[in-house]
């Protein structure tokens, strides 16, 4: 059996009277894509930290690539890229410059023109970093961390600021790595984002793990529910519409002028739901059943959006 990519017992890390991770606990294969989400202030972010070696554990043990991120720490660092969230660059390089200056600290790198070129940042290679866009900066961070052909690499919000155009060409490269083996650990505020990458998904809230799975067996504890959502007139009497459909059913205003119906949703319901609302003199539109989605089962374990 492979050493995991990253595995964590035990983990507790204080900043003084507050205790940002309690007693987490995380094991991640290799050769996958783990999501690791968490409201703000969940402790993600420093588990992430410990994990690169940048901070010091109170307690609990951190292996990566088998290896203890701190002690070993000069061991682990070529075997690993990291792509912290704003970029990490000077203001004044170049795209390529900085690109080559991170390829010439590994021993097997990638060619950073390929790199650029496969990134689209080809255009803009003689461009000082303070000069590109968000998305820019952002493709320019991947790059340097893959450059060295990692083992595992560690992406915060990796398509941050990005385009829809220039995000699925980043999806498609992160699916590229993970055909050729390489680890992936992202954390990541768009559900859609984890959902289309992760073959796993941990959540995370107070510093502990709550959840985990792959995506289609968290929203499969679920599956037995379905919604019906609907648009019309603001502040209607939720409670009216629970009272007129068969007992069990939820009815919240999830926005203004927008409605949502938790239940068992068959034809006789949405009759029931579109009747009640003619009976109030109004029209429900938009109306649209599907099944509860990451997000929503995100919202329904921590009680709070992913962004905050």
């Amino acid at each position: 059996m492979s050493v995991p990519a990253v595995e964590i017992a035990g983990l507790v890390k204080r900043y003084g009277s507050t205790t940002a991770v309690d007693g987490l606990d995380l094991r991640m294969a290799r050769g996958r894509v783990l999501a690791l989400l968490g409201p703000n202030g969940a402790g993600k972010t420093t588990t992430v930290e410990i994990c690169e070696g940048f901070r010091k554990a109170d307690a609990g043990t951190v292996r990566v690539l088998g290896l203890d991120p701190v002690r070993q720490g000069a061991e682990l660092r070529p075997r690993i890229g990291v792509m912290p969230q704003g970029g990490g660059a000077y203001p004044g390089v170049r795209a390529e410059e900085m690109l080559r200056l991170v390829a010439s600290c590994a021993a097997s790198p990638l060619d950073p023109a390929w790199l650029l070129n496969v990134l689209g940042l080809d255009s803009a290679k003689r461009t000082p970093f303070k000069r590109l866009s968000g998305g820019q900066q952002q493709r320019l961070s991947l790059a340097c961390a893959l450059v060295g052909r990692p083992e595992l690499v560690f992406l915060d919000e990796p398509t941050a600021g990005m385009d829809p155009q220039a995000r699925r060409l980043v999806w498609e490269l992160l699916g590229a790595l993970r055909s050729d083996g390489v680890s992936v650990l992202l954390t990541t505020h768009l559900m859609e984002e984890a959902e289309a990458l992760a073959d796993d998904v941990v959540i995370v809230d107070g510093g502990r793990v709550i959840a985990e799975g792959s995506p289609s067996s968290l929203t499969a504890e679920t599956a037995d529910v379905a919604q019906l959502r609907f648009k019309a007139q603001a502040r209607l009497d939720t409670d009216l519409l629970a009272a007129a459909l068969p007992e069990g059913y939820l009815v919240r205003e999830s926005a203004p002028g927008a409605y949502l119906v938790e239940g068992r949703v068959d034809p006789q319901v949405v009759s029931t739901v579109t009747a009640w609302c003619a009976q109030q003199g109004v029209l429900a539109e938009e109306l649209h059943v599907g099944r509860r989605d990451l997000e929503e089962v995100f919202l329904e374990l921590t009680g709070r959006e992913l962004r905050t």
